[in-house]
């Protein structure tokens, strides 16, 4: 009877835990492992939180994308590497990618080519076109595309 209970209370817990904010399968089963559950217990939760659609990775790799790109200004390599290491499928990976609009991305790009290359006044351009391209790289944003940028 007290298994019951405390599966329970771990999955009201785990139900506030996700409505709070986006988490991943492996977030919320860790979660309830620190809530004391076992591992039968903790996939019986999951299965039941997924059905009620407190987690849905898809919806997370939307909300992750979002986020990173907006707010971080992250390129499509550097977020899937992240989302990919948070153990999301390439499915939900690439429709989570698919929300950054093309436009938005060749256009945010363009802006911080314009404020790094801005910031970097005083040096050589050779200088400047490499640590602006290092940093662009290192940002997530594809070389084939940032090169693009500097032939034009």
């Amino acid at each position: 009877m007290a298994i019951t209970t405390l599966k329970q209370q771990a999955k009201v817990k785990a139900a506030k835990y996700c409505a709070y904010q986006e988490r991943t399968q492996q977030e919320v089963r860790d979660k309830l492992y620190q809530y004391g559950l076992y591992s039968d217990a903790v996939e019986e939760v999951l299965t039941e939180l997924i059905t009620e659609g407190f987690v849905n990775e898809e919806r997370y790799a939307y909300a992750f994308c979002r986020g990173k790109f907006n707010q971080n200004k992250w390129g499509r390599i550097k977020i899937g590497m992240m989302l990919r290491q948070k153990g999301l499928s390439n499915y939900c990976i690439q429709s989570g990618l698919k929300q950054i609009s093309e436009e938005e991305y060749q256009q945010q790009l363009s802006e911080l080519i314009r404020k790094k290359w801005a910031s970097l006044e005083g040096e050589d351009d050779y200088s400047r076109k490499h640590k602006t391209v290092r940093y662009l790289m290192g940002k997530g944003y594809e070389p084939d595309l940032i090169w693009s940028y500097f032939k034009e």
